[in-house]
């Protein structure tokens, strides 16, 4: 679910692509096995499977979709915490359908419980999911910092004096020209990125 920052764009559209055909290959298999096996939990199992199989797309395509996110740059990243914190309430609310169908065939009163524990649940699993997408950001923005500023002082210190470092003041013009370059960079990757496929 979550991308690792090393990994391509490609690489993550890819693999989770096979994730949701792999998905769909189990539920179709699953579908054909109920005229050979004679179970009756099988039977529920594949009907409940069957039942909420629209609601495990919703779930796959949400996730995809923050995981593309996810794996661009600054600052097209940024919608990925978003969208994984509402994947993170339909997963929720499709536990909670597991509950429910556990309740119906074991005729427990376990679901009635967890239904009313939702509602505190939901709310603090967003924010959770939401903190630690935009706390991982930031924290790779800072790790990216910190090594251009280390080359930048070695950079510096190697042209004036190797024993001393130094580093000069930006001016707006030092600011425009790494947004270009920022920009360039950005549209680049996105070539790359097409031309990998």
């Amino acid at each position: 679910m979550w991308p690792n920052k090393q990994h391509s764009l490609g690489w993550v559209f890819v693999s989770r692509m096979i994730g949701i055909i792999c998905f769909l290959i189990v539920v179709v298999l699953a579908n054909i096995l109920t005229f050979y096996v004679s179970n009756p939990l099988y039977h529920a199992g594949v009907d409940f499977l069957n039942l909420n199989f629209w609601l495990l797309i919703l779930i796959g395509i949400i996730i995809f979709i923050a995981d593309i996110f996810g794996a661009l740059p600054f600052p097209m990243n940024l919608p990925a915490p978003i969208i994984k914190a509402i994947g993170s309430v339909f997963i929720i609310a499709f536990v909670l359908r597991v509950f429910e169908w556990v309740d119906s065939a074991t005729g427990n009163n376990i679901y009635h419980y967890f239904w009313l524990l939702s509602f505190v649940i939901v709310p603090v699993v967003f924010i959770i999911v939401l903190l630690a997408g935009y706390y991982e950001i930031i924290c790779d923005l800072w790790a990216k910092a910190k090594i251009r500023d280390e080359s930048d002082t070695v950079v510096h210190a190697s042209a004036s004096n190797p024993a001393v470092s130094v580093s000069s003041p930006k001016s707006w013009d030092d600011v425009g020209a790494e947004l270009r370059m920022m920009l360039y960079d950005i549209i680049h990757r996105f070539r790359d990125e097409i031309k990998r496929r």
